[in-house]
């Protein structure tokens, strides 16, 4: 009970520092200026229509603009065309001041950008007209799911600790069944395994929580409509600098000792190694980070380029192929969202395993 209970704790840690960062990517090196201000566009009668503030030309689908505009975060849930939810932007202007609207201010009825107190939305960034600076807090997409994530963790977590109390050691039966056999797992292939007998209790509540956070945020994302959290380079970053942090801060003696004056090695040869050795340190959490947010972006990229192929080739005889490879993808998927969370959490084990392992003679 204490062990889910710290989990759940460390739930909303990530939600926060995740929260913080994600915001990065709705600030821009150049704002708009008010002669760049987005007014309602005017389209001529010509073979070209505005969508989203890009042109196409009538008739073609912009497969790439589609596909990155669904994988990308956005201050609104759209889960079908047409039908999406406006979010609440909570926005700090250098000018203005703290402004909190719904993102549907931003827009007219035709979806292209207008401006809202001195506020306007480009290419998913909220923008001041005078050029001044904004600090975006929003709600968004991305945001909005770590929520639904972390109430599923937090409901999950209780529920299986509560059935666990009450059956007092009892075969599991219901839910529990499903989610005690993997909690077992994690804590005996994964942590246990690499970290060792000694100090994996320590370690277990954050991997556990790493390891729930990760699958179903990877799941949610396969749901129709659903947000691409863990395709999003912010997320996986903030979940790497975390298992950074907890690695080296506590790296023994033993640990740094292999970094710094590697036994049985010249020393001369340190010269070589030991410049190595420090840059392993920080490439190991940029390859947590890399991997988890390239797999699951591929796979999402994939889904919808098949998807796609119906609308670029305007033949409905290919939809019965396409439908067949989509549902088969959607089934790899599946096991690509538990296989991403596991080899994330193995990684990380391995990696605090490492730096806590105690000095063999």
């Amino acid at each position: 009970m204490r062990k889910l209970y710290f989990s759940n704790i460390l739930a909303f840690l990530f939600l926060f520092a995740t929260s913080v960062f994600a915001q990065s990517e709705h600030h821009s090196e150049s704002p708009v200026t008010a002669d760049s201000s987005v007014a309602p566009h005017a389209v001529e009668a010509t073979a070209e229509h505005v969508v989203g503030g890009e042109a196409h030309e009538e008739g073609k689908v912009d497969l790439g603009h589609m596909i990155m505009h669904h994988i990308a975060d956005d201050h609104k849930w759209e889960f079908a065309h047409g039908v999406a939810i406006y979010l609440p932007c909570i926005v700090y202007a250098e000018k203005a001041g703290l402004q909190v609207f719904s993102s549907s201010n931003l827009e007219d009825a035709h979806g292209n950008a207008v401006a809202y107190n001195g506020l306007v939305l480009e290419h998913g960034k909220i923008h001041a007209e005078d050029g001044s600076h904004v600090l975006d807090l929003s709600i968004t997409k991305n945001v909005a799911s770590l929520l639904i994530s972390a109430v599923l963790m937090i409901v999950i977590f209780f529920s299986v600790a509560k059935a666990y109390k009450e059956r007092n050691g009892k075969a599991p039966k219901g839910f529990q069944s499903l989610i005690e056999p993997i909690i077992i797992f994690i804590r005996d292939e994964v942590v246990k395994a690499n970290i060792g007998e000694k100090h994996y209790r320590r370690f277990l509540p954050y991997l556990l929580t790493l390891f729930f956070f990760i699958w179903i945020n990877n799941l949610l994302g396969l749901l129709p409509g659903g947000a691409n959290v863990t395709g999003n380079i912010a997320v996986t970053m903030v979940l790497a600098v975390i298992t950074f942090l907890i690695t080296n801060l506590n790296g023994k003696s033993t640990y740094w000792g292999h970094i710094f004056a590697m036994p049985g090695v010249p020393k001369w040869l340190l010269i070589i190694l030991t410049p190595v050795e420090i840059i392993g340190i920080f490439t190991k959490p940029i390859s947590l980070m890399i991997r988890l947010f390239a797999n699951i972006t591929a796979g999402h990229i994939i889904m919808l380029s098949f998807i796609g192929l119906i609308f670029i080739l305007k033949v409905w005889a290919v939809t019965p192929v396409v439908t067949v490879f989509a549902v088969f993808m959607n089934v790899i998927e599946l096991l690509v969202a538990f296989l991403q969370a596991f080899i994330f959490t193995m990684l990380a084990s391995s990696y605090i395993g490492s730096a806590v392992e105690e000095h063999h003679h």
